[in-house]
């Protein structure tokens, strides 16, 4: 299999929630993936060709919201956010199978 097939069967996101403060206002994860999906609705509605990127990330993220995984990654991000850490959550999706990391900063 060749390198760009590989990379065409594989996608990740990363989404990058922030706790909010009185000077800082952040997002959940909830909140982030929900406004991720709704950019890339709009762009596939706006746009007169289908984006076939926009559309694999549109799917990774309805996906990702409709899995048990989503409210468990939300708990324990929000919970490494409070102590002060910066997180990531990578959704990948690897020939059409879903994985979802969280990675801690700091």
């Amino acid at each position: 299999m060749s390198e760009s097939q590989q990379a065409d069967k594989q996608e990740s996101y990363d989404l990058e929630p922030m706790y909010s403060t009185n000077e800082i206002s952040g997002k959940c994860l909830k909140c982030l993936s929900e406004k991720e999906l709704h950019g890339c609705l709009w762009q596939l509605l706006r746009d007169d060709i289908i984006d076939k990127a926009v559309q694999k990330k549109y799917e990774a993220l309805i996906n990702f919201l409709q899995s048990p995984e989503s409210e468990r990654l939300r708990i324990e991000s929000e919970k490494h956010l409070a102590e002060g850490k910066k997180v990531s959550v990578r959704i990948t999706v690897d020939d059409g199978q879903p994985k979802y990391e969280l990675i801690i900063k700091n």
